[in-house]
């Protein structure tokens, strides 16, 4: 009997966080330890899916299936093709990373870990969903905890602005998106959510180009697409620094990745209509957060403006509808969340030590971290595009896509390539190097162990990708040919 490894990613951690908060708040090593063994069980079975994904067979693999509601056409159904398997193995490792970087947490860490693992088990369970309703569900399963976590732990001077921020566009979006696919619902004639079903459904083009936008921007909210992207930094801001890392790393590919599922391989022809706006508004996403990035005086504003700027390229990769743009957007989704993850990681380490994000008041740090200077070096290589690193592998193929496509969008944003080396630089030298500002020198210590495993083992596996790509690009390369089929070889 096969072991229903996907249930396992995806129920567990909602297990485990309703259990948590029935346990004594006194009991804070036992939580603790009970959270980080069960990111540590998700980590296992995510390196599984990756690794025990057959590239040679394709399609949806680690299938399970089970009627939830079958009068109306809604089951438990859950499989992962090359994208959401190389999805749930980069999940498995920010949310790991995330419960280590939280491990000093003391307010509160009962409710703090068990709405951790309420997002672990959302984001598992979207990667994996073949059903639109329980897509759904588990899409909208994170809006509460997020908020919670934001207003309780976050930044004092703008938590209640930030989440609220937040919860607002991603609602708005989640209810768009909630018309479009009631709309494919009703409109199929099969009653059913089974996406795979209503992948062969065969939606008439009038209805792909009315609906299509409903579904894509509705997901793409949460993506941080242009002109919905301000959510993102302010809400990174205003977060504690797992939560960004989760933000960030992982929350922002699931809009990505549902509106990949939804929109583009349930309504292709409605994506090749939309797919000239959506280029724009990504393009506009590449240069414009590159360049707002470049300006800012908080350590946080520069990854919250970075990550719209790199999830633009997402966008583009999938706009292309070529194999090499496509490839390159799964790649990107990947290499974006381990980035992203280990930058916002390392703010949060210098914030607790420093008590400050303003770079100008920052300096000489890496005489007291240097291994999170490394991690941030290492980070800003990834996000530069760097040769040897798993941004370069990620992005050269976008540029590729689109230039076959759209040469004017891969000239345009490529600009970016510059003004992200810029800024990267000007944060590495203002905030590691020179002399430490005397008001701040009292605070500074060196990581702990446990952040130090979390920059090395997030900054070792960008090289490795970057150095062997082969570990990453075939099983990315399934899923893109899966795609390919369902939009005709485009």
């Amino acid at each position: 009997m096969q072991i229903p490894i996907l249930s396992i990613l995806a129920l567990l951690p909602l297990a485990v966080a309703i259990l948590l908060l029935f346990l004594p708040a006194a009991k804070r090593n036992l939580i603790r330890g009970i959270a980080l063994g069960t990111t540590i069980i998700t980590l296992i079975l995510s390196v599984i899916v990756f690794f025990g994904y057959d590239t040679t067979l394709g399609g949806y693999q680690f299938v399970t299936k089970s009627d939830w509601l079958p009068a109306m056409g809604i089951s438990f159904h859950l499989g992962v093709d090359g994208i959401g398997a190389a999805m749930e193995l980069m999940a498995g490792l920010v949310i790991f990373s995330g419960v280590m970087v939280s491990w000093h947490i003391e307010d509160r860490p009962r409710e703090f870990f068990s709405f951790l693992l309420f997002l672990a088990s959302s984001v598992f369970g979207v990667f994996a969903s073949l059903d639109l309703f329980q897509l759904f569900i588990f899409f909208e399963l994170a809006i509460f905890p997020k908020y919670l976590m934001i207003v309780m732990w976050g930044s004092p001077k703008t938590k209640e602005y930030g989440g609220m921020k937040l919860t607002l566009y991603l609602f708005l979006g989640s209810m768009v998106a909630l018309v479009g696919v009631l709309a494919m619902y009703f409109s199929s004639g099969l009653r059913t959510f089974d996406m795979v079903a209503l992948e062969n459904a065969g939606f008439g083009v009038e209805f792909q180009r009315l609906w299509f936008p409903f579904v894509f921007l509705g997901f793409g909210v949460l993506g941080g697409i242009f002109p919905f992207h301000s959510w993102a930094p302010d809400g990174h801001v205003a977060a504690p620094t797992a939560v960004s890392m989760l933000l960030a790393g992982v929350e922002m590919k699931v809009g990505v990745f549902a509106a990949l599922r939804v929109g583009l391989m349930l309504m292709p022809d409605g994506m090749r209509i939309w797919a000239p706006l959506i280029l724009v508004l990504a393009t506009i996403n590449v240069v414009y957060g590159a360049f707002i990035a470049m300006i800012q005086k908080d350590f946080k504003y520069v990854i919250g403006f970075s990550s719209v700027s790199h999830m633009g390229l997402v966008f583009i990769g999938f706009a292309t509808l070529t194999p090499e743009g496509l490839t390159g957007a799964g790649l990107q989704m990947f290499s974006h969340g381990i980035m992203t993850a280990l930058f916002f990681a390392v703010v949060g380490m210098v914030y607790d030590r420093a008590h400050t994000r303003n770079i100008g008041e920052l300096g000489g740090l890496y005489k007291y971290m240097p291994i999170a200077m490394l991690g941030f070096v290492v980070g800003g290589l990834v996000s530069m595009g760097m040769p040897g690193f798993s941004g370069f592998i990620a992005e050269l193929p976008i540029y590729m896509g689109a230039w076959k496509t759209y040469p004017l969008v891969a000239i345009i944003s490529a600009l970016s390539i510059v003004v992200t080396a810029a800024y990267i630089l000007l944060v590495v030298r203002r905030v590691f190097f020179g002399e430490a500002p005397q008001p701040i020198k009292a605070g500074l210590t060196d990581i702990s162990i446990m952040d130090k495993i979390v920059v090395i083992m997030l900054s070792l596996i960008m090289i490795v990708v970057g150095l062997f790509p082969s570990v990453l690009v075939p099983v990315i390369e399934s899923g893109v040919k899966h795609i390919l089929v369902i939009v005709g070889g485009a």
